[in-house]
């Protein structure tokens, strides 16, 4: 069994207390408030092991995104400012979704992104 380290913890913690979806850049600068001496390495070997364990949710937009909601839900990219927005309720309508079925196999999560323009960026470009 492997030990939960207060790195992991830490990383972890930081994931489910925002609201949005940092790189793992971001994690290691704001991780590293808390301790001071964590590697970048150490941030990025417990990001891999958290998305590997389902912990995590990784999203990739160029670069990695990480998410700490793991609930299943989709994710709007948008193409000119890469802010990544979490959509709930319009996945729920799918019927392959509601069934958790397909002809394949049986659906235990998903990820499914959306790539366009938020309303900010949308309204600069007309």
């Amino acid at each position: 069994m492997e030990r939960i380290t207060s790195q992991r913890e830490t990383i972890l913690d930081y994931l489910k207390g925002v609201d949005n979806h940092p790189s793992a850049e971001t994690i290691y600068d704001e991780v590293r408030k808390k301790l001071p001496r964590i590697s970048r390495g150490t941030v990025y070997r417990n990001l891999k092991n958290l998305k590997r364990k389902g912990e995590i949710q990784e999203i990739s937009a160029g670069i990695a995104y990480f998410d700490g909601d793991i609930s299943s839900h989709a994710h709007f990219i948008c193409q000119k400012c890469n802010k990544i927005f979490d959509i709930f309720d319009i996945c729920k309508e799918c019927g392959v979704l509601k069934r958790k079925k397909t002809k394949v196999g049986k659906i235990n999560n998903y990820q499914i992104s959306f790539y366009g323009y938020c309303q900010k960026c949308n309204n600069r470009k007309s």
